[in-house]
């Protein structure tokens, strides 16, 4: 069987709603690859490094595929915010993050093993939560599932009652930030001629931002 141009090493049906959305051809196969973090390392290193692990764990059952992986974590100060194991857990995350301006940032892997290729980046976005209490926090997290976001919300997912502002790209907070993703799939592409298939005119044009979120610093109402 002819493998895809692409895969998408993850699981998340938010990712790959972005890429459908995109045009781009894909074929999805989640990563085994586990998450490390390190209080010693930024959230820009943890992600990259989790990216590329799990792009890597996938690579290696299809050398010949061009594997994309992404790691989404939220940081505030030195505090790193990944997927909450419990909704307790979920209640504390959201309870820290109330009335703050914190940082989400995901790390992008493009990695085929076969030949050796890889390009690693990452992208960060400024999202400022509005003052909740405990009704709110309780509230919003009865409307979406926590367990399976970092930060234990989804900007996607009733963001309005949570978030006050954002500043960069929206995409991001979503999980795969297209704007940075579509410049790295030109420079690869620009390296490799046999990956011409990618429709990468159609991932030139990234899925449109609500328009609450439209613009960098923009209040929402």
């Amino acid at each position: 069987m002819k493998l895809p141009s692409l895969i998408l090493a993850s699981n998340s049906p938010r990712r790959a709603e972005l890429l459908r959305q995109s045009g781009i051809d894909f074929r999805t196969v989640p990563s085994e690859a586990g998450e490390i973090h390190h209080e010693q390392l930024t959230a820009r290193e943890v992600s990259q490094i989790n990216a590329y692990r799990k792009a890597r764990s996938v690579a290696k059952r299809y050398p010949d595929a061009v594997v994309l992986a992404a790691d989404t974590l939220v940081s505030m100060e030195s505090a790193l915010f990944g997927k909450p194991a419990t909704l307790e857990e979920a209640y504390e995350m959201l309870e820290r993050l109330q009335g703050q301006t914190h940082v989400v940032v995901t790390g992008l892997c493009l990695l085929h093993l076969r030949s050796h290729r890889q390009r690693i980046a990452a992208e960060s976005t400024a999202v400022t939560f509005r003052k909740l209490d405990a009704v709110k926090i309780r509230r919003y997290l009865t409307q979406v599932n926590p367990l399976d976001k970092a930060g234990a919300y989804a900007i996607q997912e009733h963001g309005d009652q949570i978030i006050e502002r954002v500043s960069g790209s929206y995409s991001n907070v979503v999980g795969l930030p297209m704007e940075r993703l579509t410049a790295e799939l030109h420079a690869w592409v620009a390296g490799v001629d046999a990956w011409r298939s990618v429709s990468l005119l159609a991932a030139s044009n990234p899925p449109a931002v609500p328009s609450r979120f439209s613009r960098p610093s923009q209040f929402l109402p």
